[in-house]
């Protein structure tokens, strides 16, 4: 059965979203084409693993404009733009994704991932998305939550977690640009 596996960015203060609902706090820089080091080695590895994306209405309305143009993001983009996308979206009729296969709007997130989980495939991605990841959790339908902790701290903004989750530590990994990934399977 393919994961469902949720990917945050945060603080060490664990905000995923500034008070004004930025992600400024992620200043490790991105690598390139010909880099040869973990840290890009990891990234590939994770987006080569998934094979569908699920955004909800927000982070799909930030990233429309920018990822299906952005050749800048080399081999990375390439995948990442060719990755079945779903948008969960009540408001929505389409989700147009550039020149590449526009996403499938669902207004039932919940059902949708469900049905996903139960097709072959490899795993299935959820980016950023705080709202959609707060209501799969509470479904009880998300497998693995990746934290990508960026050196530096808030204080103030919207943390990951609202309510208490159980986490089981699966990799705790450091790297030179400083940032770490914690993934953590979900308790059930």
């Amino acid at each position: 059965m393919r994961k469902l596996i949720v990917q945050q960015w945060v603080t060490v203060d664990n905000i995923a979203a500034e008070e004004d609902g930025g992600l400024s706090f992620v200043t490790v820089a991105p690598f390139t084409e010909d880099e040869k080091s973990p840290y890009k080695t990891n990234v590939m590895e994770f987006i080569d693993s998934v094979d569908t994306m699920i955004l909800g209405a927000n982070t799909y309305a930030m990233s429309k404009d920018y990822w299906p143009q952005a050749k800048d993001q080399g081999e990375y983009g390439e995948k990442l733009n060719g990755l079945t996308k779903f948008v969960a979206s009540s408001k929505l009729d389409d989700a147009p994704w550039g020149d590449f296969p526009a996403a499938t709007v669902t207004s039932d997130a919940v059902a949708t991932v469900r049905e996903l989980k139960e097709q072959s495939g490899k795993d299935i991605w959820l980016w950023g998305s705080l709202r959609l990841m707060r209501s799969l959790l509470d479904a009880g339908v998300v497998d693995e939550v990746q934290l990508r902790v960026c050196p530096t701290s808030r204080g103030k903004g919207t943390h990951v977690f609202e309510d208490r989750q159980d986490l089981e530590l699966l990799e705790a990994t450091g790297f030179e640009n400083g940032l770490v990934l914690l993934r953590y399977a979900i308790k059930k």
